[in-house]
Parts: structure tokens; sequence; C-alpha cells
């Protein structure tokens, strides 16, 4: 890294060769910290998430075969156009992967799909691994995120979400020097699905070169809407907005907690049905549809907190450096905890932000790291491999929830804290670039 913010430590010099028959230690530790041993580990963990998605119990890839293959089927049939023809729960582009996934026929679909995804998570891991010499905070990031995918397992590339991460990812690691690039990546993200806008957000604060930010949104998305009305989409293409409002209380929901327990206690009057128009088990209860209801005002009030301290630091002058990754997480942390679905998917979209922490402060980022690690795992414990307890409020998967919302809230305090701190930094230098 450039200039006179945080710097990349660089990467360890190639030991001195140890004879014949010498110690293996500092060889394997040399080749570990080389961009070969990433690349073969990426391989290895991709293969073993595409082998869990084809494979593991529980049907990860219900959504990819039930939901996804379905849609873009009856579009290449002439028979309906998601967010076109018809509203649609995911904004306009998300329809490009699941289209694109048919490139082999529906027999392949998943494959393909995994494929697609993959491939997109390669482009993302390249950029993180940069074209010059591999830095230390740029090689624990990527290992960083390797581990994650493999505690997170098969949701890690079998959603919608998938998508969007390596687009996000890549787009904060353009941040600095790109600004353009990555507002153009982050948008398009938006237009997949929405939460990549958070992070689009937490880049205007941050971001010296607003005006540059916000005409490429703006721009972007005002070619994206322009092209779905020219193919007759009407009021269709912002149709997710009010899908999203429609739902009810979802079982994965942190404020769905409350009426889990009650059904573990076994109250008779709260139960857990299945949504058949939206495919979500649903809480159904007293008060369930009211909490639903009140989800959207409190995550617009916990943006607009969030929003407050971040604004509180860029009058203190706070580096770029040091607000921009816990910001972007605080807002997506935002998003996860007042959402009243909570799919476990919504767990990759802690990756981007946090991989920027690392690159840019690896040690002021190895807490929010652990907690989003751990997260994982749980999330992985619960889908898809016990899944059917949690739909039955088994007190054991309700508990291991109960955690992983409860180490969500500690990350969204953590994140608040290092933003307030960075406002009072007003002499600290910025982050000229990330060099890739």
């Amino acid at each position: 890294m450039t200039g006179g913010g945080v710097r990349e430590a660089s990467a360890s010099p190639l030991p001195h060769p140890a004879g014949f028959g010498g110690r293996l230690g500092p060889r394997i530790r040399w080749f570990l910290r080389g961009r070969l041993a990433l690349w073969i580990a990426f391989a290895l963990v991709h293969t073993a998430l595409i082998q869990l998605n084809l494979r593991a119990p529980g049907w990860p890839l219900g959504d990819i075969e039930g939901v996804y293959r379905v849609w873009a089927m009856n579009a290449a049939e002439g028979y309906v156009r998601m967010g076109i023809d018809v509203p649609w729960v995911y904004p306009i582009l998300a329809f490009a992967p699941m289209t694109g996934a048919l490139a082999f026929g529906p027999d392949w679909y998943s494959q393909t799909w995994l494929g697609i995804v993959t491939g997109l998570d390669a482009l993302a891991f390249a950029v993180l691994l940069g074209r010059r010499r591999l830095s230390r905070p740029r090689r624990l990031a990527a290992w960083w995120w390797l581990g994650f995918l493999a505690l997170l397992g098969p949701i890690a590339l079998g959603r919608i979400d998938a998508v969007t991460v390596p687009l996000a990812m890549t787009g904060l690691l353009q941040a600095a020097g790109r600004p353009r690039v990555a507002a153009a990546l982050l948008t398009i993200g938006a237009w997949v699905k929405v939460w990549p806008a958070a992070l689009l957000g937490a880049l205007l604060m941050a971001s010296r070169k607003r005006a540059d930010v916000v005409t490429v949104a703006v721009a972007l998305s005002a070619g994206i809407l322009g092209a779905s009305l020219i193919a007759g989409s009407g009021l269709n293409a912002l149709g997710f907005i009010g899908e999203q409002t429609g739902r009810g209380l979802q079982i994965e929901a942190p404020v769905a907690l409350a009426w889990l327990w009650q059904i573990a206690a076994g109250n008779p009057g709260v139960r857990i049905r299945y949504d058949r128009e939206i495919l979500t088990f649903q809480i159904a209860g007293p008060g369930a549809e009211v909490a639903a209801a009140l989800t959207t005002p409190v995550m617009i009030l916990g943006v607009l907190a969030v929003l407050l301290v971040g604004l509180r630091a860029v009058r203190r002058r706070a580096a770029f450096g040091r607000l921009l990754p816990p910001l972007a997480l605080a807002f997506v942390l935002v998003l996860m905890l007042a959402n009243k679905v909570g799919s476990p998917q919504f767990v990759t979209w802690l990756a981007a932000p946090v991989i920027l922490g690392i690159v840019l402060r690896p040690r002021r980022f190895a807490v929010p790291a652990l907690l989003a690690a751990a997260v994982a795992f749980m999330t992985q414990v619960i889908y898809p491999y016990w899944y059917d307890w949690l739909l039955v409020a088994h007190p054991l998967l309700v508990l291991v929830l109960t955690v992983k919302v409860v180490l969500l809230i500690l990350l969204l305090a953590w994140c608040l804290r290092t933003v307030w701190h960075a406002g009072r930094d007003a002499g600290a230098p910025s982050v000229a670039r990330l060099n890739p």
C-alpha cells in the first residue's frame, strides 16, 4: 500500500535452502506463504463445497434445483419472466446467473451454477492476492476467507447471495484507489441482491470522491431500470420492494427466537408453518405478525444510528482505512439482525467487509474475523445438516441459533465502538490506495 495509511506487510523472503535431509519446517512455512498453496487450498475448499452441495443430506441445493431452475426454465419456454412479467422477490439482475446456469441444459443446472459461483470466487480471489508481491495481510485475508467458506459449508455456494459476495469483495478492495470501479461493482451486486447497497452507502460516507460514487451508482441503476422497462417490466422491476415487505416472520430471523423458545417450552399457541407462496418456514403465533411488521422500521432506525456514528467519524476526519471496514460491517450487521427473514446464506455477507478489514488492519480485525468464523460454523451446524431439528424447535438447535445471534450483536457492538473511536483520530493518515 502506498501513501501514509496503514501499510501492508511484505511477504517473507525465500529462506536459505537447507541441505539434503535438512529441516522441512522452514520450507513448508515458505510454501504456505506463497500463492501456489493458496490456490491449491482454494481448489480443495471449493471442490469440497461442490461435493457437499451435490451429496450432503438436507438438500443444500433446494433453492437452486427447486426454485431457480424452475424460474429459468419458465422464462426459457416463454411462460413467465420473473421481475418482468410478474413482481419478484429479487432485483432484476438476479435473473442473469439463474438463466446463465441453463447453458448446458436443465439436467446440468446445479453443476453449471456451482461452476459459475466458483469462477466468480476465483476472480475475486485473484484480486485479493493481487499482481504484486504477496503481502502478509492479503495472505492472512485469503486464508481467512477459505476457512470461512469451509466453516460456512454448502450454503456458501448454493444461493443467489454467492453471486454477490465476490462482487462486493472485489468492490471493497478497489474502494480506495478506484472508487468508480468499486461503485459499479457494488451497484451491480445490489441489483442482484439488495444487501451490497449497504456497502455502497458505507463507501459513499468514507470516500473523498463521493460525487464519483453517486454518479456511477445512479447512472448504472438508471441503465438497468431502463433496460428492464424496454423489456416490458413496468413497475415489476421494483416489485422486490413490495415482495420483501409482505413476508412473515421466518424462523431463522433473530427476533423469531422469542417464539422458538416458546415452542421449545411446549407452548401450544405458537407453531411453525410453511408459506407456499414465499416458500419459507415462518412463525405463527400471538404477536408474530406485529413483530414482522416492526422489523422494517427497526431496521431503518438501526441504519440511521450507524449513519449518525459514521457521520460523526467523517466530520472528525476519520482515516478512510480505519472507517470503511467497520462501517461497512456495521451496516451489514444491522441488515442481518433487524431482518424478518434471517436466512442462513445471509452470513456470507460478512466476508467482504471482514476481508477488507484484515487487508488494511489485520491486528485490529482479529476479533471480528474470529467472531464471523464462529457464526459461519454455527450456521453450517444448523443448515443443512440439522435443519429438521430447528423446524420442530429442538432446544439444542434453538440454543445454537441464540448463540449465533448473540455473536452477531457482539460483532455489531465492536463495529460501532471502532467507528466511534475512528472519529476521535482526527489526525490519523488516510489510505491512499489498495495496490492490486
